[in-house]
């Protein structure tokens, strides 16, 4: 499993999206009154047009640069995405950083010569409930602190009119923490059905359930308007601004005034809305419902940790989710499966139904729709696109955005947001639109295939796994090499523990007298020349950059470290019980083992986890850089995390601008006359003192000339920060090693077609065949290249009568067939059968259905 301090994959990477900071996490509307619900949800609505290719062309008038195509990235706000269309159409910004969904937007542009688009699909939007209470601290009552008010919601809203009325088709209900456009819902697709029809859209139970629960806290209805010792229940809706979310807002507002609430609707921008529903303080009631929007960054192909990081105080180290408690059952299997505790695939699917129930029935979210988005730009002007995170979620923009196919010039970059909250490798902003900037400084040492989610290697020349037998695990790219073995033995000589007294690590064979074992061991062979790459301030990395994330990993959640955080205990604790350890078999060129119980479906999603370069939960962060922060820390002048910055009245660190940058200017000053080695007993044997002293002396001429000391090794550097203006400017980074055209070689996604034919009327008691048939692009779409095509029955009734494999008869041809005995099983109405299908080379599932009626 990852180290906690760095990157903590949700295979959702969520980076909060507009909604908060968006898992994406995932940093990240609402209209008047509801249209009447289906009887049972609808399967979820096709695109409404097939996504442009996105890959940027290879340039044909110069060969490819070293480093970045382009000289220089701006960014700046721009909230309104009409208004930043119509700057894309003017030539005043080159790409807008948010996936539209506004469907008069799509319309518009569809016939513009001047912008272009891409469609990306791993954006969503939901309900963000606080859970205090049932009191705030000022007596004011908090309905949400009851689990089943929270879980009628699901009920009290119309998922469907959303989708179609408020973003005008460009998106799909979405009920469950498992988003719809990934692998996982197709998987457990009669899990998720059947909760669709249980949560359907019915106020009349929602109100029955909220009103008894509103009884049992002593609340009143007085007038239709429920009271609390005497004044009225106020709901503060923290509503954001910048899209469609303020019209959700207004209709869940509009919901909750109609059962006999009263509505506050506090109308923010993202960054406005953080200290309230985010950073604040749960407790003092500055919110009762927020409408969040995340993204995830990166195709997810196992969603086991969503469960974990949206409803568990694992999930992240903000003081909301601090405040998160949940049943011992969910706490149980969402724990689990973040550590993939199964055996097999039928257990792991059995684990995903537990949880996805149990996730409904705490709903500290509840969730809405998944959006279609537009990825806005100038026809000249190209990058990779992500099909999940689109633009802003993209990992590699920065390494193939481009003007033309050409070299040099200047990009405009326009966000709904940006500088939302503070920098810092560690605890900082974790908004899509500020991580869109810092990704471009600095990344892991594997990239992720924006139409598959498989992990390419970036910074490894290979990796060699090693997997107990029996595991569910297999492999598609040959930079990865993957062999079963009864019995994992993990070496005595390897780190399992730490002694933050001491500050060293304690060894496998110091720590236990009998053998221990892993289901996993991998071995990540970096490149060869990594020490050779120059980092933004002149210096090159060492080991001494991968060691400092793995000591912190274990510093930090330690009571006895001089920088104790109370906030990543809890996933810490989830992190030990799977942790087997880490052995660095070679310096230089690097070698690093890494053992754990944790595992993944894919081989190279094991990598990924196991990946200790120093890029840490919200940036790259050197061991220099990182240094004059922890040592701000354990003088109580600085705290990297927004929980202990609430709890201690401290400063959170900034790396970038503020009141922190004094501080670690003082703590620069010290560690260069110095030559100050954090951790000594351990780093010491990584880094010499004039090694540390020649560090601090380029981080010095570098925050000199700069002003901020966010330092990384990416294709661009942190040229200027202009916090008021709320202007953010990168530059290529001459020193990058890589080749620009790297990685243009993605090309149109084969998101498949699909097309179902079968008889309008059955017969109850008769055999009923239908027929698949799937292509891209008009051609048939090789059996191959198709994990699985499967089809669920939805009876005259609304629920779920069936859920079986389709036959593949020929490429592009699938049969999907009801026995005699199946179709007696049905009642004479309106029937639906519905249809899944999952592609190898495209992660995202396709769906289709038809309707047909049984008779007697």
């Amino acid at each position: 499993m990852k180290k906690v301090t760095f990157v903590f994959v949700l295979l959702i990477i969520a980076l909060l999206i507009a909604c908060a900071p968006t898992p994406t996490p995932v940093p990240p509307t609402k209209a008047p009154e509801p249209t009447k619900a289906p009887v049972a949800p609808t399967s979820a609505p096709q695109p409404t047009a097939a996504p442009k290719p996105t890959e940027a062309p290879k340039p044909t008038t110069a060969p490819a640069p070293k480093g970045a195509w382009v000289d220089e990235v701006v960014f700046f706000e721009e909230p309104d995405s009409n208004k930043a269309v119509s700057m894309i159409e003017a030539g005043d910004m080159h790409l807008f950083g948010f996936g539209i969904s506004d469907g008069k937007i799509y319309a518009k542009l569809k016939d513009s010569k001047n912008a272009a688009y891409d469609f990306s699909y791993g954006s969503t939007s939901e309900l963000t409930f606080n859970p205090a209470g049932p009191t705030f601290k000022d007596g004011r009552l908090n309905p949400f602190s009851v689990p089943a008010i929270r879980e009628a919601m699901n009920m009290l809203v119309d998922r469907n009119y959303i989708a179609k009325e408020i973003y005008l088709g460009m998106a799909m209900p979405m009920y469950t923490v498992i988003n719809p456009v990934f692998p996982d819902y197709a998987k457990t697709a009669d899990v998720g059905r059947a909760i669709e029809i249980k949560y359907a859209y019915d106020v009349k139970k929602a109100k029955e359930v909220i009103d008894a629960e509103m009884k049992k806290l002593g609340a009143e209805l007085v007038s239709n308007v429920w009271n609390y010792k005497g004044a009225p229940v106020n709901i503060i809706l923290i509503i954001r601004t910048e899209d469609e979310r303020r019209l959700i807002g207004d209709y869940v507002a509009k919901q909750l005034e109609d059962i006999g609430f009263k509505a506050d609707r506090q109308y923010k921008t993202a960054a406005e809305a953080t200290p309230l529903w985010m950073t604040g303080d749960p407790a003092e009631g500055k919110m009762h419902v927020y409408t969040g929007g995340w993204i995830s960054t990166v195709v997810s192909r196992d969603l086991a940790n969503n469960f974990t990081y949206y409803y568990t105080a694992r999930g992240r180290s903000d003081a909301l989710w601090q405040g998160y408690k949940v049943s011992p059952e969910f706490d149980k299997i969402s724990e689990r499966l973040t550590r993939r505790d199964y055996k097999d695939v039928a257990e792991r699917t059995q684990m995903f139904a537990e949880a996805m129930n149990l996730s409904m029935k705490d709903s500290a979210r509840v969730w809405l729709v998944n959006r279609q988005s537009l990825n806005v730009h100038r026809p000249e002007v190209k990058a990779a696109v992500d099909l999940a995170g689109g633009t802003s979620g993209s990992w590699l923009w920065p390494n193939t955005i481009n003007i033309g196919g050409k070299p040099g010039g200047t990009v405009r970059f326009g966000a709904p947001s940006i500088l939302s909250t503070v920098w810092n490798p560690i605890g900082g902003s974790n908004w899509i639109y500020d991580s869109m900037i810092f990704r471009a400084t600095g990344g892991l040492a594997t990239v992720s295939d924006p139409y598959t989610g498989l992990y390419w290697p970036y910074r490894m020349d290979k990796a060699d796994v090693t997997v107990k037998q029996g595991l569910p695990v297999g492999k598609s790219l040959d930079w990865v090499t993957l062999n079963f073995a009864p019995t994992i033995e993990v070496p005595k000589d390897v780190w399992i523990d730490w002694n933050p007294e001491k500050q060293q690590f304690i060894t496998v064979g110091e720590k236990y007298t009998q053998t221990l074992t892993a289901n996993t061991k991998t071995v990540m062979t970096y490149n060869k020349d990594l020490f050779k790459n120059k980092t933004h301030d002149g210096n090159t990395l060492s080991a001494a950059d991968f060691v400092l994330g793995m000591i912190l990993t274990f510093d930090r959640p330690n009571d006895k470290s001089a920088i104790f955080d109370e906030a990543p205990v809890p996933a810490f604790k989830s992190f030990l019980t799977n942790f087997r350890g880490w052995k660095i078999v070679s310096k230089d060129p690097l070698v690093i083992e890494a053992y754990s119980d944790t595992f993944y479906p894919d081989a190279e999603e094991i990598v990924r986890n196991r990946d200790v370069y120093p890029y840490y939960a919200q940036g790259i962060g050197l061991w220099h850089t990182m240094s004059l922060g922890v040592q701000a820390e354990a003088a109580k002048e600085l705290v990297f995390t927004s929980a202990k910055a609430t709890k201690l009245k401290v400063e959170q660190t900034n790396y970038i601008g503020g009141p922190s940058l004094k501080v670690l200017e003082k703590y620069l000053a010290s560690s260069t006359d110095k030559s100050y080695i954090p951790y000594a007993p351990t780093m010491g044997q990584f880094v010499t003192a004039a090694e540390a002293k020649a560090r601090y002396e380029n981080l010095g001429k570098f925050y000199k000339d700069r002003g901020h000391f966010w330092v990384g090794d990416g294709p661009f550097y942190l040229h200027q920060v202009r916090s008021t203006e709320k202007i953010i400017t990168l530059r290529k980074f001459a020193d990058f090693p890589d080749p620009a055209d790297r990685w243009l070689r993605f090309a149109e996604p084969q998101i498949p077609a699909v097309a179902v034919s079968g008889p309008s009327r059955v017969t109850v008691g008769q055999v009923a065949d239908f027929s698949v048939k799937v292509t891209f692009k008009n051609q048939p779409y090789a059996t191959k290249d198709l994990d699985f095509v499967k089809f669920l029955i939805i009876d005259a009734t609304g629920n779920l009568a069936l859920t079986a494999n389709a036959k593949a008869t020929k490429d592009g041809e699938w049969a999907a067939s009801l026995t005699a005995d199946q179709t007696n099983k049905l009642a004479a109405g309106s029937n639906r059968i519905e249809v899944i299908v999952v592609s190898k080379l495209v992660a995202k599932p396709t769906f289709e259905s038809m309707s047909f009626v049984t008779i007697k």
